[in-house]
């Protein structure tokens, strides 16, 4: 049977776009994430007590990961209401805006206790925004994806995610290596400042992209739902609390970029900030090509197998890479952080695209996976401001804080071993109750 040019080139189009457009989205999301633990306890909080200026400080990044699940609701409404393109267009100016704000904003020595609360509502439109993000590119590039692909082409929204994260290491590289005075007076904000490039670009990119055949198909013969809620809840709520409990994995990024790098980089470890930050951008290179390898396998033996990979070995590798860095060994801190994060991580990373997008059906796709990933994610967002905490008075107990990165592991098992298997369901049956096996005859390869 033969496939129409255009029909061919849309998966390649779709996971392009997706790519790109997390790159960019997630570019900004993740130089926050670096200024948090390295720049904001000095410029917005009270510098005489550094402990709880750094605590304030990453409880701010835990403060958009608050606001997603709330974000969720309305993006995964409208996304399988009026269709994903859409919501990919708008997230990505509003984070483009929210970040460009955030580097024009007073300091705590200008504006005093009204610095720090403008950050936090900068913070929360950034929020806002990654809410629904991943969720509608994951939707387009899934929809869009032949049924025997679909790991692989959902993959590059979560590859486009470590080349944005990527890319803010690299920026943030030479602004670390600015003179103290120049770094705090004004070279933290010219990351912040990029935004503007960013949201132009990916705006430009996501413009040309088509809506995906599915909605159209479903919009066509049985309309949208009026309440994607409501039918999400009815009918798949046991598949919305796996994504919560999937997403939960999620904590061993946010530990590994945020916490490891302040704790690092503390005076009782001592290591430099750029050296760190080199630290994160190789792993991140490595995950590029990591993350389409481990889907690429998820869709010849399964999503399962490959997710409980990622899971279980993280809560076993997060240990060596803390431990590592307690010894002060550069070297050794470098080979475990791109072990741990840029391979064993990328397995659960690179998976969870597909795995949690294909529990449901196109009608409450969108919401499903907003809803359920934002509220996991934010647990992951606040196991940041729980590890500082568990570190003790002096910020140095991280045995405890890999204990607690591995317990955060648990529930993603726990996720992927009660879910069903999908990875050989065809797209169009997929959230249905009695599903039948793909056939591929038609399909063509990237």
């Amino acid at each position: 049977m033969s496939v129409p040019a255009e029909a061919v080139g849309q998966p390649k189009k779709a996971a392009t776009a997706a790519w790109i457009g997390s790159a960019l989205e997630y570019y900004d999301f993740f130089i926050y994430g670096s200024a948090a633990a390295l720049i904001f306890p000095k410029v917005f909080f009270d510098e005489s007590d550094p402990a709880n200026a750094t605590l304030l400080s990453l409880a701010t990044f835990g403060v958009a990961y608050a606001a997603r699940p709330v974000g969720a609701l309305f993006m995964g409404h409208f996304g399988d209401r009026v269709g994903r393109k859409k919501i990919m267009v708008f997230t990505l100016i509003l984070m483009g805006l929210s970040t460009f704000l955030i580097g024009c904003l007073p300091t705590r020595d200008q504006v005093g206790s009204l610095a720090p609360v403008l950050l936090v509502l900068c913070r929360v439109l950034q929020g806002i925004s990654a809410a629904g993000e991943q969720a509608s590119a994951n939707s387009m590039s899934l929809e869009h994806a032949p049924s025997h692909r679909r790991g692989f082409f959902t993959s590059f929204t979560l590859s486009g995610t470590q080349g944005g994260q990527l890319l803010a290491t690299l920026v943030f590289l030479p602004v670390a290596a600015l003179p103290e005075d120049q770094l705090l007076s004004w070279g933290w904000r010219v990351p912040f400042w990029l935004s503007v490039a960013v949201a132009v670009v990916g705006f430009v990119i996501r413009r040309k992209l088509d809506e995906t055949p599915a909605f159209e198909q479903q919009t066509a013969s049985e309309g949208v739902v009026k309440l994607p809620l409501l039918l999400l809840l009815r009918e798949h709520w046991a598949d919305v609390l796996r994504v919560i409990g999937g997403a939960v994995i999620a904590s061993v990024s946010t530990i590994f970029t945020v916490w490891a790098l302040a704790y690092a980089t503390s005076d009782a470890v001592g290591m430099s900030r750029s050296s760190m930050l080199w630290v994160g951008a190789l792993a991140n290179l490595v995950a590029l090509a990591a993350i389409p390898l481990w889907a690429t396998l998820s869709d010849r033996i399964g999503r399962r197998p490959v997710f409980l990979v990622g899971a279980v070995g993280s809560a076993i590798m997060m240990f060596l890479y803390l431990w590592a860095i307690s010894t002060g060994n550069y070297p050794l801190t470098l080979l475990l952080g791109i072990v741990t994060f840029g391979v064993v991580y990328s397995a659960a990373n690179g998976v969870w695209p597909s795995f949690y997008g294909e529990m449901f059906s196109t009608r409450v796709r969108l919401s499903g996976m907003a809803i359920g990933t934002q509220i996991g994610f934010a647990v992951a967002g606040f196991a940041v401001t729980f590890a500082a905490q568990i570190a003790g008075p002096d910020g140095t107990d991280w045995s405890s804080v890999a204990l607690f990165t591995a317990a955060l592991c648990v529930p993603p098992v726990i996720a992927a071993l009660t879910a069903r298997e999908t990875h050989k369901v065809a797209t169009e049956d997929l959230g249905a109750r009695t599903p039948r096996k793909a056939s591929h005859p038609e399909t063509v390869s990237a």
